[in-house]
């Protein structure tokens, strides 16, 4: 039984780090959420595959239970990212850290997040004194938006 539970969560960590592999962007999971993501992935696409192809230990059924796996657990990593983080598949918004979203603090780790945020933030600031040395900004107004930035706001 032991053995049976330990295949599963070492094959989900597999299959759902080839998933997060196949989807290009950063996707800062935790290892659960990997696990989670290559297990939902490996019943739905396993089970659409083992349907079509058979479930007979021959190779090639097998390789294509795998498959299946990683296309569905693919898919519902494609999902997650445009549904619920917003974020587009391609272009340069796909390569940018996910912000955190009501409800799911918890899922992804935030340590990615904050070094982004810290590496925006001080680009901000020095594009903000690029403004107010051209004139384009008062003081006030530098000092407050400078403010604004600091408070993470």
């Amino acid at each position: 039984m032991l053995g049976a539970i330990l295949q599963v969560l070492i094959s989900g960590f597999v299959i759902g780090v080839l998933a997060r592999w196949a989807v290009p962007g950063p996707d800062p999971m935790s290892v659960p959420m990997t696990i989670v993501l290559g297990v939902f992935g490996s019943f739905i696409g396993g089970g659409i595959a083992g349907a079509i192809f058979g479930v007979e230990q021959d190779s090639g059924s097998v390789f294509a239970i795998l498959i299946g796996s990683i296309l569905a657990a693919t898919a519902l990593l494609v999902g997650y990212r445009r549904f619920v983080q917003h974020r587009p598949l391609t272009g340069p918004d796909a390569y940018r850290p996910p912000g955190q979203r009501a409800g799911m603090g918890n899922l992804f780790g935030s340590p990615a997040k904050r070094a982004y945020e810290r590496g925006n933030v001080a680009d901000q600031l020095k594009k903000l004194g690029e403004l107010r040395d051209q004139g384009v900004l008062t003081d006030e107004e530098f000092e407050a938006k400078k403010a604004q930035l600091l408070a993470g706001r």
